[in-house]
């Protein structure tokens, strides 16, 4: 049977994004982004909930996030979802994260712009910027960490 893994977030930045290079030189940064839901509990009122989410960006993603986002910036992501597990201490642990496959600048908060610019980057290093208005459905990019699987930290 078939599988579907794919997320799409809009939240707000919780830190300041962290770059570093892997040995090969591919840049990969880690932010946090705080994605907001709210609802009616079970007498009517009104609940907020926070969701924190941590993802990893690669190759030209982590220097566009690296470079133009802080704390509180919008951004939606889009990517999928990855489990990783560890062992520390003799205990098992495991933590879900977000590979952020695109990115998208929503606007610097309290600006008012509601939508600043798009980006997308192949793990070979090449880019194209676009405005919403511009992407293609048809455009095939190749993203995450390189061939071989995900690079361990």
């Amino acid at each position: 049977m078939p599988s579907f893994n794919r997320v799409i977030l809009i939240g707000n930045l919780t830190r300041d994004p962290e770059m570093r290079h892997i040995p090969s030189g591919l840049a990969v940064t880690d932010i946090g982004i705080a994605v907001n839901d709210r609802r009616r509990n079970a007498v009517g009122d009104w609940v907020d909930e926070t969701t924190f989410v941590d993802i990893t960006l690669w190759a030209r993603q982590a220097e566009i996030a690296s470079e133009y986002l802080s704390k509180g910036s919008p951004v939606l992501v889009e990517g999928r979802l990855k489990l990783d597990t560890w062992e520390t201490d003799g205990q098992k642990r495991s933590k879900m994260r977000v590979i952020g496959e695109r990115i998208q600048l929503l606007g610097t908060r309290g600006d008012g712009s509601g939508g600043g610019s798009s980006s997308r980057a192949s793990s070979q290093g090449g880019s194209t910027s676009r405005g919403p208005s511009q992407a293609s459905p048809t455009d095939d990019y190749d993203y995450g960490p390189p061939p071989g699987g995900d690079v361990p930290f």
